[in-house]
């Protein structure tokens, strides 16, 4: 399962390289949070699986939706299409292992031992070595975009931090498709009203575009998501959240697949060290 999270995971980035041309961020979002519902509730309907049992529990999965779907996805969509390279993005959203074990003790009340400090420390050295060893002599990273790309995925890393523990202390008892099914109407609302307020939510349907909205919808919003879940329901939080460093390092083989992007021996040393990294938090 972890194996096959990170690969599905890891095709986000990719996906918004090839569908930002054609849709504005928060238009495409909603579109594809639409599209995942009328698939996942007829799917919930036909299996006969329960729906959460209090509304209690339907506010805590809802505001979970908002903060792992919604903040972060709109955050790292808008922050890439504000002009921050898609490698930027993902190295600072990178940082959300180490921002969700330190916040892990006080909130939940795991206790993390030294080998796995040091291995969320490793994993953030790799990603930083993957990632800057695409920068050529005298570039800067910040070159190209302003603060509000910044912030937007600022805002991504503080979403998919918060959201995780916050799954973890509350949500732990829901069902696992129609609780995705109340995550996704909460931040499809959110994404809507984003689109309504900011954008022209303007579409160019061509078939690359339609292709991408297909595999976001079917492989990232609904497979590795629900992976995710069941992920984070089995696990301490701060172990899954450390699976994350290795979407950055699987991300740049695919983009050399697709894109002919060549890494460096610099960038596959650190595609190692966070490799290392990961195993050393996770192993108990």
């Amino acid at each position: 399962m972890p194996a096959l999270f990170v690969l599905l995971w890891s095709t986000g980035f990719i996906g918004a390289k090839f569908g930002l041309p054609y849709a504005e961020p928060f238009t495409f979002l909603f579109i594809r949070f639409v599209l995942t519902l009328l698939l996942l509730i007829p799917l919930v309907v036909v299996m006969r699986i329960p729906w959460p049992s209090s509304p209690r529990l339907w506010t805590h999965i809802a505001i979970s939706g908002f903060l792992v779907h919604g903040a972060y996805l709109g955050g790292v969509f808008y922050g890439i299409y504000l002009g921050m390279p898609a490698g930027l993005a993902a190295l600072l959203v990178g940082l959300q292992p180490l921002l969700t074990a330190a916040f892990a003790g006080p909130l939940l009340g795991e206790q993390l031992v030294w080998r796995q400090w040091l291995g969320l420390g490793l994993g953030l050295i790799g990603i930083s070595l993957v990632l800057g060893s695409k920068l050529e002599v005298g570039e800067s990273l910040f070159d190209g975009f302003g603060i509000s790309a910044l912030l937007c995925v600022t805002a991504a890393l503080m979403g998919i931090s918060l959201g995780t523990l916050y799954q973890k202390r509350y949500c732990t008892s829901m069902p696992l498709l129609s609780g995705a099914v109340i995550q996704y109407l909460a931040a499809g609302a959110l994404l809507g009203i984003g689109a309504l307020l900011f954008e022209s939510r303007q579409v160019e349907w061509s078939s690359t575009f339609l292709l991408t909205l297909g595999w976001l919808v079917l492989i990232l919003s609904i497979a590795a998501i629900l992976l995710l879940m069941a992920l984070i329901k089995k696990g301490e939080a701060s172990r899954v959240a450390s699976l994350f460093y290795l979407v950055p390092p699987v991300t740049a083989l695919q983009a050399w697949w697709l894109f002919d992007e060549r890494l460096p021996l610099l960038g596959l040393m650190g595609m190692l060290v966070a490799i290392t990294g990961v195993v050393m938090a996770i192993r108990r």
